[in-house]
């Protein structure tokens, strides 16, 4: 059964137009040192209307280069996850905490570093309209640094992922294990950890079903 892409929303009569308007203005967004290093700002991109929401921490080297979140080897792994759920990105949200590059050089090289807690806030107006146009049902963050901002602080992924708990944003919200972790792994490891994954868009998609077969109420 296909999910259906999208919510009645109260309170936002067009959100592709207020969504775009958000974009646009994060496009010229100067609020942190990340604005002097980025290629391009990664907004998010998906159903504006959508039920289910991911977020990550953060863009890195090929999301920097397109403007897209998750189009490297992490963001393909993310799209087989949502294939075995017989989902696409047509049917859900997908974006960040934080949208441009955290990046360091080293040795003449730049990668990626954890984003610092000033360009967290600094960024956090913009996820907090992103989400109040969307209005979710569900929230997926990916990784352990977007439970924190969005479930509770000092999250624990290895005791908390899969649980389900209240959100500001949505009517629920669970953590589950990045695909960037996910690759990092080997054999085994990787295989259980995929299936959990797997497994836990899965239990989102379903939360999907039962939540919208309940009374509709204003989330905040």
């Amino acid at each position: 059964m296909e999910m259906d892409l999208t919510l009645d929303l109260w309170g936002v009569e067009n959100p592709e137009e207020e969504l775009e308007k958000v974009r646009q203005q994060a496009l010229q967004c100067t609020a942190c040192r990340l604005a002097e290093t980025r290629t391009n700002v990664v907004f998010g991109e998906g159903n504006p209307r959508a039920p289910l929401v991911f977020v990550g921490e953060g863009p890195g080297e090929h999301e920097d280069a397109t403007g897209r979140p998750f189009v490297g080897r992490a963001g393909a792994l993310l799209d087989q996850a949502l294939r075995e759920n017989g989902l696409s990105r047509k049917h859900v949200y997908i974006c960040n905490v934080i949208k441009c590059r955290a990046s360091v050089v080293e040795n003449g090289r730049v990668r990626n570093r954890p984003p610092y807690a000033d360009e967290i806030t600094a960024c956090h107006q913009w996820l907090d309209k992103q989400l109040t146009i969307i209005q979710p049902l569900v929230i997926v963050c990916l990784g352990a640094p977007a439970a924190n901002t969005l479930i509770h602080k000092n999250f624990k992924m290895t005791q908390e992922r899969g649980i389900w708990f209240p959100c500001h944003y949505a009517r629920y919200a669970m953590a589950t294990l990045h695909p960037a972790y996910i690759l990092r792994q080997e054999g085994e490891s990787y295989q259980q950890n995929y299936r959990l994954l797997v497994q836990d868009i899965a239990a989102a998609r379903q939360k999907v079903i039962e939540a919208k077969k309940e009374p509709k109420t204003t989330l905040f």
